[in-house]
């Protein structure tokens, strides 16, 4: 369930950044929020943002966020917190290309990496002063299970989540003691809209089941979590495959 956090009146306030992300609108589905929550859904597409906040069951505000426009987010950022505390920042820009089209269009490569990693740090490194001065705050990310170790398949999505993963692990280092707390989500293949038409790998799971174990670790107050949780172990043994056995690897 979430609650109001902090010592200041007023309903609990919730930023999702990728306002049409399928696990991000899932977590805040798993939430239990009560209706007078205010969502705000930051992200490109205004309708599609609009239909998926009739089903929240809350305040829904829709505020316009394209993650590669760097220069735009502390902007957006002073915006949100000039209304009031924040108590759950979910951090969901993301998007999924071939490996073999950035192979033959590199500034598609440039696009991906700004979506999955360089907007995240703009964007949560201003979210993180404004947590930091207000001393309280959860900032939820979504890395992947491809951070562990990129494969040739897909190594810039993999690099771009390691590098994204390596940040939010600093990140929370870096607000220890604050009272503001980091939760790294790395899922494995979630079969949703980012992975159509693709064969699901080993493990794979749904955006509606990587919703429900956010809400449960948040509510743990765990600092990660895999989804599923056998993906734990089974990176443990990827991480020290000798890497000609990794090259074989088909995905």
């Amino acid at each position: 369930m979430l609650t109001k956090q902090g010592g200041r009146g007023g309903p609990a306030r919730v930023l999702l950044l990728g306002g049409t992300s399928e696990i991000g609108l899932e977590i805040l589905a798993a939430l239990g929020a009560p209706p007078e929550t205010e969502m705000l859904l930051a992200g490109r597409d205004e309708q599609r943002m609009a239909a998926a906040g009739k089903s929240l069951g809350c305040q829904v505000r829709t505020l316009q966020f394209d993650a590669t426009a760097l220069d735009s987010h502390q902007a957006l950022i002073d915006g949100v917190f000039a209304a009031g505390d924040v108590d759950l920042v979910i951090s969901a820009a993301g998007i999924l290309i071939g490996q073999e089209t950035l192979d033959r269009a590199p500034r598609q490569a440039g696009l991906l990496v700004d979506t999955n990693f360089t907007g995240h740090v703009t964007t949560l490194l201003a979210v993180a002063a404004y947590l930091r001065a207000q001393r309280h705050g959860t900032i939820v990310v979504l890395s992947s299970v491809a951070a562990i170790r990129p494969r040739k398949a897909n190594f810039v999505y993999g690099a771009a989540k390691a590098g994204l993963d390596a940040f939010a692990r600093g990140l929370a280092d870096s607000l220890h003691g604050s009272g503001v707390r980091v939760l790294l989500v790395r899922p494995g293949f979630v079969i949703g809209r980012m992975t159509a038409g693709m064969r699901p790998a080993p493990l794979a799971t749904t955006p509606a089941e990587v919703g429900i174990a956010v809400a449960a670790a948040l509510a743990r107050g765990t600092a990660t979590t895999w989804v599923p949780a056998a993906l734990a172990p089974l990176a443990a043994v990827l991480r020290v495959l000798p890497r000609p056995i990794w090259r074989r690897l088909p995905r």
